[in-house]
């Protein structure tokens, strides 16, 4: 950004972007090119071709990448703005076996129990990604959310420190997969196609999150691979 370059190269041990991890998916496809947006996302959620930070940077600056391979003299992935050629309905799928998901079980159903339990997440710099809260019942409810596989330990003892007249379990034999894609702004269905292809793997979804452009469901660690094949093949079937 600085030197004003119309684009940075970055080269490493892959030929660009694909819908899913070729070493896991002999199916997945090179991208010949992702909006910043797509590729932070898939950064964020797993995809370990580019750090997110990079993404970010060059989408702040619009600085144009490229990643290529280093082993072959190939044209790679462009990432850059998005643009106004027809969209897929999904650019990839991601996994990250990262995490570990907390229940507290029988908080009290009041104002600012939420606020009470994840402000003081926050102030350890603990991220929380999926919640999940039920509806209140005889005065108490359960709040279920995931964390980073490394914050369990610190999260565990705020929680004993918060809530200790509360129930706490975890699981750390989880997984969360991931599809991305802005195609999802203007395709109906795309979430009910991916739990199909779960359902038909016979792979039960835990917890589910959405945004504009991505649906993760937590799901159990031994299906995460198995399940990064069933979704890509419904989105991305064989010729």
């Amino acid at each position: 950004a600085v030197m004003k370059a119309d684009k940075c190269q970055i080269y490493t041990d892959v030929d660009g972007v694909y819908t899913a991890d070729p070493r896991k998916v002999p199916t997945a496809t090179k991208l010949d090119a992702i909006s910043y947006d797509e590729m932070l996302e898939l950064a964020t959620l797993g995809a370990q071709v580019l750090n997110n930070r990079s993404v970010e940077m060059a989408k702040k600056y619009s600085v144009e990448l490229e990643v290529l391979s280093s082993l072959t003299n190939v044209p790679g992935t462009i990432v850059k703005e998005a643009t106004r050629m027809e969209k897929m309905m999904i650019s990839g799928v991601a996994k990250d076996t990262n995490v570990a998901r907390i229940s507290v079980i029988g908080v009290p159903d009041e104002p600012g129990t939420a606020f009470k339990l994840f402000s003081r997440l926050s102030a350890k710099d603990i991220n929380v990604d999926i919640i999940l809260q039920s509806v209140g019942r005889d005065g108490t409810k359960d709040i279920t959310f995931t964390v980073a596989s490394g914050y369990l330990k610190d999260a565990l003892a705020i929680l004993d420190d918060t809530f200790s007249d509360s129930q706490v379990i975890y699981d750390e034999d989880v997984a969360k997969v991931s599809i991305v894609g802005a195609g999802m702004e203007t395709h109906a269905g795309v979430a009910s196609k991916m739990f199909e292809a779960l359902y038909s793997a016979q792979i039960n979804i835990q917890m589910i999150a959405t945004s504009e452009i991505k649906v993760s469901v937590l799901i159990a660690r031994e299906d995460a691979d198995r399940a990064v094949r069933a979704i890509h093949n419904a989105f991305f079937p064989e010729n």
